[in-house]
């Protein structure tokens, strides 16, 4: 059997992460990436921290970077991270895409049924389970809705995931993680950010300590927000808009302070401002404190 510290040169299920953040009272960062420079920041600021990672892509980046060359870059990046690292499917919206993901040599898929009935979304994340399970590949679920930030703050709290669902969704289905609905949302957020601890902890109980909770939408949480959260069960937290938002935001400085059109000169300072929001985020999740 391969060891997760026998495994750093190649790309593993995302469940043996999880399971080794757990036990140690940690949790994984999953990062976003959508094209070389946010990648390669990613593996700096991994082997910064001497942390695992989840590296991740949405369907949108799938569909600009073809799903090949991500895999690929993936598989390559791992070669130079010194711990393990996962690829991962995020917010995969159909049993085809999952499909798709595992054939091509993602190591974790997310399916995401949470606007589907509840008894559809059993249906169809049991559906995925079973199908990459049998390829060794670990399976997010989600249950409870975690809005954007569009969504009006009071509507919020519709949308939390209860902790009977929850019970029930994870011993039907057999999901190696499961997104909750706990006051997070997509997006930047536009007042305090309120996340529903109570029910977080109930939850944990509710779903035991099998399978590994998700907090989606941490950009923009409070360090000791996500340190709360981690420390009533959350394993795995998601991070996208803030490293969007620094790369950006690097990139028009480059570009406004010269003629400068060596696009190596041009997207070196926003690699950086990528590392270090990724190495911080990593830390927050309990690593290299």
């Amino acid at each position: 059997m391969v060891t997760l510290r026998e495994a750093h040169c190649r790309l593993v299920p995302s469940r043996g992460l999880l399971d080794a953040a757990r036990a140690g009272r940690r949790a994984v960062a999953a990062l976003n990436f959508y094209n070389a420079e946010t990648l390669l920041a990613h593996v700096r600021a991994s082997n910064d921290r001497r942390a695992p990672v989840i590296l991740q892509t949405t369907e949108s980046t799938i569909r600009y970077l073809g799903i090949r060359l991500i895999v690929a870059m993936a598989r390559a990046a791992a070669e130079e991270i010194e711990q393990p690292v996962a690829l991962h499917l995020d917010h995969g919206g159909s049993y085809e895409l999952a499909a798709r993901s595992v054939e091509a040599g993602y190591t974790s898929v997310m399916i995401d049924g949470s606007k589907l009935s509840f008894e559809e979304n059993i249906a169809l994340t049991r559906r995925v389970v079973g199908m990459a399970h049998a390829a060794g590949v670990s399976v997010e679920g989600e249950l409870g809705h975690v809005a954007h930030n569009d969504d009006r703050a009071g509507d919020l709290a519709r949308f939390f995931t209860r902790p009977e669902d929850a019970a029930r969704f994870v011993a039907e289905t057999g999901v190696d993680a499961l997104a909750v609905a706990v006051g997070t949302a997509h997006g930047f957020y536009k007042g305090e950010v309120r996340l529903d601890f109570e029910r977080l902890g109930r939850i944990r109980e509710a779903v035991g300590n099998g399978t590994a909770l998700v907090l989606h939408g941490g950009s923009g949480v409070p360090d000791d927000l996500l340190r709360r959260a981690v420390a009533a069960g959350i394993t795995k937290i998601n991070f996208g808009t803030e490293l969007k938002d620094a790369f950006t935001a690097a990139v028009k400085k480059s570009l406004s302070a010269s003629d400068e059109i060596d696009l190596r000169k041009t997207f070196a300072p926003a690699i950086e401002a990528v590392r270090e929001i990724s190495s911080a985020k990593i830390r927050v999740c309990g690593w290299g404190e």
